[in-house]
């Protein structure tokens, strides 16, 4: 049994649905006022842990940390008041960590998968277009329902971006996933990548740089989602840089797909896209930038869907509780409304885990 906790409020539970407060018991939340006493009330705005829907725990530059480094990434992912991650490919084994309750919940898609000698070294499992579809197998299987792919990246040959993989080959590996029951999703920068994809039958884009109008209604109606990672696309000019002299083409296009990337995501929230918040953690990008990601997206579509997408929304789309009569506690507390301030996330005053404090302001800014 744990003590009650009065949530004073307001309570966010839903992006338009304002509770006056509410309480926890037993580590599940209630709009009924219990019978016990509290004992401790937390002050503030209350809503549903935030999600990061594109984060690597157990990733650092060059493959696999160790399993302290990767309770370090979920810890700082919990300091930042993440409390759901969709993890988006480790080299790392890291289902021990689903076993704690002082991190947040995980959904593990496996290990990455990406063409053989066009990826980043060490960091997904690299495979030739004719074994892709049994590799994806045995992600789908090793994962939580997730299998994620390297669908485009520098063809060196060409000297620019270039889809890994053949179309037909796509369309088998995410028919294959299907038939484990696993969902699949892929990094793409390149335009032509995304084509491929949505023919293949593709349940989610990573990135989505290459955006154009001609995708827009068609992921829309199949209701394929963006993560647009848009803190991660600010490092586009600095690749860019170090790519010129050696790929001139493949500099610019990056630098292009750089200055375009709020009026991408823009564009695609007016179609009916539906946009999720994802930080890609774990190499180039520091754990706990959520709330820098949500500040990026409320530039491009406003601050209340930039909310959504980090909390309500995503987690309705990976199936999670919010914060519903009855649902875990697993709740974040800030000063403000982050509907009006998005700046209020970066500082959570708690952040509790069915019910339990895990994190807060003191956490938050010491990492």
């Amino acid at each position: 049994m744990h003590d009650v906790v009065h949530l004073s409020g307001p309570v966010l539970a839903g992006p338009a649905d304002l509770r006056p407060e509410a309480w926890i018991a037993d580590g599940r939340i209630t709009f009924r006022r219990p019978e016990a006493p509290p004992a401790t009330t937390l002050r503030g705005w209350v809503l549903p842990g935030l999600v990061d829907a594109h984060c690597h725990v157990g990733l650092v530059p060059g493959g696999a940390p160790d399993d302290a480094a990767a309770l370090a990434h979920a810890r700082s992912e919990a300091a930042a008041g993440v409390l759901l991650v969709r993890d988006c490919g480790s080299p790392t084994d890291t289902r021990w960590l689903q076993a704690r309750d002082d991190v947040p919940r995980l959904v593990r898609a496996g290990r990455h998968l990406a063409r053989s000698r066009r990826y980043l070294r060490g960091l997904a499992h690299e495979v030739d277009p004719e074994d892709l579809m049994e590799a994806v197998v045995a992600q789908a299987r090793a994962g939580d329902g997730w299998v994620k792919l390297v669908a485009d990246w520098i063809d060196r040959d060409a000297g620019d971006l270039a889809p890994a993989f053949p179309p037909a080959v796509l369309r088998e590996a995410v028919s294959a996933a299907h038939a484990e029951g696993a969902r699949v999703t892929a990094h793409t920068f390149a335009e032509e990548t995304i084509d491929h994809l949505i023919d293949a039958g593709i349940d989610c884009l990573e990135h989505a740089t290459g955006l154009q109008e001609r995708h827009l209604p068609r992921l829309a109606e199949a209701g394929i989602p963006i993560v647009p990672t848009l803190v991660n696309i600010a490092t586009f000019p600095d690749i860019a840089a170090q790519g010129h002299a050696k790929f001139p083409r493949y500099a610019a296009h990056m630098r292009a797909l750089w200055e375009r990337r709020h009026e991408r995501v823009a564009a695609a929230h007016d179609a009916g896209v539906r946009i999720y918040a994802g930080t890609d953690a774990g190499t180039v990008i520091a754990h706990g930038r959520i709330a820098d990601e949500v500040a990026e997206l409320a530039a491009a579509i406003g601050p209340a869907a930039a909310v959504d997408a980090a909390c309500w929304a995503a987690r309705g789309w990976l199936g999670a509780a919010g914060l519903a009569e009855g649902d875990p506690a697993d709740a974040v507390v800030v000063r403000e409304d982050p509907r009006a301030d998005v700046g209020t996330l970066a500082a959570p005053l708690h952040v509790l885990r069915d019910g339990q404090r895990i994190a807060g302001a003191a956490e938050a800014a010491a990492v």
